[in-house]
């Protein structure tokens, strides 16, 4: 059983979020910490300029009402919205708030995954705690 779990979410209409959050509760002790992250992607200086102004806030508040509503079922867990590259930004958030268990979910692989690598398998393989994927 687990103490500390981070479970990367994805808003991909793709995506199953019940499944990653749904082990996580059964694989976490009585009074574990489970905390529901969010990477938002950086939008490349070159593309910012195309976008309203207020985007950016705008599409902050909607990913953390819907993570906090998230978080709101299940017991002991918070929402939390970070920026940056998904995999570096979830590695670099287990590690200093010291997750002894990251769950993820993964997509079937195409092509790209093979030559460039997803975000599942960048956090496999770099995480220095338990991980367990959810296909």
């Amino acid at each position: 059983m687990y103490h500390n779990i981070l479970v990367p979410i994805s808003f991909d209409p793709d995506r199953d979020t019940t499944a990653p959050v749904k082990l996580a509760g059964i694989l976490a002790t009585e009074n574990a910490r489970i905390t529901l992250l969010h990477v938002i992607e950086d939008v490349p200086s070159y593309a910012i300029s195309y976008l309203p102004a207020e985007y950016v806030a705008e599409s902050q508040k909607a990913v953390t009402e819907e993570i906090e509503a998230l978080a709101a079922n299940v017991p002991g867990a918070t929402g939390v919205v970070v920026h940056g590259h998904s995999a570096r930004s979830i590695l670099d958030y287990a590690e200093e708030h010291g997750a002894d268990l990251i769950v993820i979910a993964s997509h079937r692989p195409g092509m790209q995954d093979l030559l460039l690598g997803s975000t599942a398998s960048q956090v496999v393989r770099h995480a220095k705690s338990a991980v367990h994927i959810i296909r």
